[in-house]
């Protein structure tokens, strides 16, 4: 039997690592990883680290070119686990959130909701305004699940690595998928509650 599939966006936006990890941490497991990328995230790719495009096309089962809108994710009959876009921009999640497909990345969204499977959107921009929030709204009610990186300081990260390490584990939990890169939090070392002060109330 074939391993299920995971699609896995990359968008412009910054934190491209975020989609190379996550590719690397899907290796090990048995999950074909098939990759979309976006013109902007390749420039993202080539300024923020030393990752050659190749190399990173080497890490998926698969890849198909952002243009491409009659290739296989473009179909709901390509089944998967689902998608996760990381890093996500604003445009592509306004693209997703208005049902545009301009591209192959916004389409295999498109076919990810209206197949209802699950989709994570890890949304990389701040400050948001409030069309940003309206779209993350409503992406929400229609069961889209928006996972910003937003680092785990209860797990004590001793470099940026361990910090997107964690943000993709959380990621990967949403699917079932245990990477071995989260911190898990087993409440206080006293083990029982801990009583907040009025103040932080």
């Amino acid at each position: 039997m074939a391993a299920p599939r995971l699609m896995v966006g990359i968008s412009g936006a910054s934190g491209a690592i975020y989609g190379v990890r996550l590719l690397e941490l899907l290796q090990p497991l048995a999950v074909e990883a098939h990759l979309v990328m976006s013109c902007t995230a390749e420039i993202t790719l080539a300024h923020e680290t030393n990752r050659k495009l190749a190399a990173v096309r080497e890490l998926a089962d698969a890849w198909y070119p952002i243009d491409d809108l009659a290739a296989a994710p473009s179909s709901g009959s390509h089944g998967s686990l689902g998608m996760i876009v990381a890093p996500c921009s604003v445009r592509s999640m306004s693209e997703i959130a208005t049902g545009l497909c301009g591209n192959l990345l916004t389409r295999a969204a498109d076919v990810t909701l209206k197949e209802q499977r699950k989709l994570v959107l890890m949304v990389r921009e701040t400050p948001v305004h409030a069309i940003h929030l309206a779209n993350m709204t409503r992406l929400a009610e229609l069961g889209v699940i928006i996972a910003p990186p937003v680092p785990a300081f209860y797990a004590r990260p001793e470099s940026l690595e361990a910090m997107v390490d964690h943000s993709l584990g959380r990621v990967l939990d949403l699917f079932g998928l245990d990477s071995g890169t989260v911190s898990r939090w087993h409440g206080t070392a006293a083990g029982g509650r801990r009583r907040v002060p009025s103040e932080d109330r």
